[in-house]
């Protein structure tokens, strides 16, 4: 039921091309997989992507118009597609389990240093046909990710001089006067310091050095204790990298030593790491349009305007946050659009965090970038005024804190069968705790907060769920939204009280089932650290320039090559959304067994389908839902299906975890 993607009987895709920090063309002399010159460029970049065509077009651009979102011509555009498809080989069709399946891939040629895997939240049993394979091989998110981060310099005019550590008699050294000693012993010397993130945790140091032509000793201390030490003669430019063991800002300092000349220079710059803890908080309410919360004054939102949201310096949250977990809702609705949330100061991106119809409430969890201002924006994208709710379970910031751990997704609730509480509904207006810590891969003690996926199922009335920490009073948030008989899913991070345990509470007059699974937590212990980015559209199985362009089938799955294993990279925050869809159903996200070597020589076996879900949806219906992702053991992730007709699907990717 898939389609291959494949270049021309006897064609060659064009070699990619890599790119500078300026933009230069630095392509290599040699191919994608093979060994870089030794002037190979200072930093390389992946060559642009089929993926990335379908970044161009926002969610209502596709709906409704065709304008180019991004300012660029659709001639340009379309070369753009047009070499990034060329370079994206399908790799045929193979009989796995009887049924065929037909793989196409989306996207670059390799991954060298990050990606992804997702971990689907659980709530439905899968169904036990499957159907057809597409495959997807996703661009060097790593880079994205890291290419707006901050440069760090200290240009050499503030080289300090002095006289190198003596060898000779004190006496001797005492003979001449410091001055003029310096002006003899290679008066040129001097070095800049230019410093660079090269992921959460790492930096790449380039050492400029201006010397008379003589043999020179480069020492680095890096400002958490340790030193490396390099040679250098003349003037040159040596880079040198370094890994912290925790966030934070550090004084690098580099001395230069000319031991002929007894001379030497030293140079300090400040570096600050580029990847971002978490610390819980709340949940709080800082938004709500309806009675003035958090906004100017009690009014909606107006069609295609922002709601302007502080959050740093708002309560006890600090200044310079990098970015917060908000669970955004939409209510009051009377036309159909979409909401998204950026950070102020930067364009609107073409993607959205939370889509709805006339009559609707809709929430979802989105962790958004914060401005350098410490404000966020949540976006109107529909026709007539909303009203818009903001609740906050955390905020990241650039200084050791809570880490995360993903964790493949484990039920700790199910009152259907009496899982983690008592077996039935959960009363309306009732509430029930649950213990996190200790239970499964959770471990007993020093865990923050954890990440959820939480499901109501079989309600008897309207409601929402509110998911806090124990200790406390269920505070005026909602997780969860919800109408008679529906199925729906929501993203939750949530603090964990101090004996481990969360509260959950139905606000809705009748019984419901919840259903709680757990796919992460977050700890003082844990090295995943959070590097936000300007999301980007990953897959839009709606735009003919995407290369998985057609809907997915029914109980067919779409698997993505997206993690180098070893790259550090653990996991990604996602938003999922599903459209034009003809049954009732689920999408389920799950890691692949398989390699990207296995599937290219057709020797991959069938994925077991996943007995869980994302995100639910009816005949019709548009929903997202936020994923907390995990790159998995083979770097493959898997997007099921299940349902027995078709949907499109449609992805965003807005940062990423990464522990070194």
């Amino acid at each position: 039921m898939g389609r291959s993607l494949r270049t021309g009987a006897g064609e060659v895709p064009p070699e990619p091309v890599y790119r500078n920090r300026n933009g230069d063309d630095v392509s290599p002399a040699v191919g994608l997989f093979g060994d870089y010159p030794d002037n190979r460029p200072e930093t390389v970049k992946l060559p642009i992507t089929a993926a990335r065509c379908a970044f161009r077009t926002t969610f209502e651009t596709l709906v409704s118009g065709t304008k180019d979102d991004h300012g660029g011509s659709q001639a340009e555009s379309q070369e753009l597609c047009n070499l990034s498809k060329l370079s994206a080989l399908a790799k045929g069709s193979r009989n796995i389990g009887g049924s065929v399946s037909y793989r196409r891939l989306a996207a670059s040629a390799a991954v060298f240093a990050a990606g992804i895997s997702l971990i689907p939240g659980m709530a439905h049993a899968a169904g036990t046909d499957s159907g057809d394979a597409q495959g997807i091989s996703k661009p060097d998110l790593a880079q994205a990710g890291l290419e707006n981060t901050a440069k760090f310099s200290s240009p050499a005019a503030r080289s300090v001089r002095q006289s190198a550590p003596a060898t000779a008699p004190k006496s001797r050294l005492a003979a001449a006067p410091m001055a003029e000693t310096a002006e003899a012993a290679n008066p040129t010397l001097a070095v800049g310091l230019d410093a660079f993130a090269t992921s959460a945790h790492a930096i790449e140091l380039h050492t400029s050095v201006t010397s008379a032509a003589t043999p020179l000793d480069i020492a680095v201390a890096w400002g958490d204790g340790a030193t490396t030490t390099a040679s250098a003669s003349g003037t040159q430019s040596v880079i040198s990298e370094h890994t912290y063991a925790e966030l934070g800002t550090y004084t690098v300092k580099v001395t230069v030593t000319d031991k002929a000349a007894n001379t030497s220079v030293t140079n300090e710059v400040a570096f600050t790491t580029a990847g971002s803890d978490y610390t819980p908080y709340g949940p709080t309410r800082l938004l709500d349009t309806r009675n003035g919360t958090g906004a100017p004054k009690a009014a909606k939102v107006a069609p295609y305007s922002s709601a302007h949201l502080k959050i740093g310096g708002n309560g006890s949250i600090p200044a310079g946050v990098t970015a917060v977990v908000l669970n955004v809702t939409v209510t009051s609705t009377t036309s159909g659009g979409h909401v998204t949330a950026f950070a102020d100061g930067d364009e609107k991106p073409s993607t959205s965090n939370v889509n709805f119809v006339p009559g609707q409430t809709v929430p979802n969890l989105v962790i958004v970038p914060v401005g350098a201002n410490g404000y966020v924006n949540l976006y109107n994208g529909g026709w007539e005024p909303v009203d818009l709710i903001a609740d906050v379970t955390g905020y990241f910031t650039q200084t050791a804190s809570s880490g995360y751990t993903p964790l493949a997704p484990q039920r700790f609730v199910d009152t259907r069968s009496g899982t983690g509480t008592a077996k039935g509904q959960l009363a309306g207006y009732g509430s029930f705790g649950t213990q996190i810590t200790g239970l499964g891969k959770v471990p007993a003690s020093g865990v923050t907060a954890v990440a959820l996926n939480v499901t109501v199922t079989n309600p008897r009335s309207d409601g929402h769920l509110t998911v806090y920490p124990s200790g406390q009073q269920a505070p005026t948030a909602s997780n969860v939204n919800f109408t008679t008989g529906q199925t729906i899913a929501n993203s939750v991070i949530v603090p964990v009280g101090p004996d481990g345990r969360i509260n959950i509470r139905n606000g809705g007059w009748n019984p419901a089932d919840v259903i709680v699974d757990v796919v992460g937590y977050y700890s003082p212990q844990s090295k995943g650290s959070y590097l936000p980015f300007a999301p980007e559209r990953m897959i839009d199985t709606r735009d003919p320039k995407d290369p998985v362009y057609g809907p997915l089938a029914g109980r067919d799955y779409i698997y993505t090559a997206m993690a180098e294993p070893g790259s550090g990279v653990t996991g990604f925050v996602l938003n999922a959304t599903v459209t034009n869809t003809k049954d009732s159903g689920f999408l389920a996200v799950a890691p692949d067994p398989n390699t990207q070597e296995a599937y290219d020589d057709n020797a991959a076996s069938m994925p077991a389908p996943p007995t869980s879900s994302t995100l639910n949806w009816t005949t019709g219906k548009t929903v997202p839902n936020l994923v907390q992702a995990s790159t998995g053991g083979t770097g493959l992730v898997d997007f099921w299906n299940q349902s027995d007709g078709d949907t499109d699907l449609i992805v965003d990717v807005f940062g990423m975890y990464q522990e070194s």
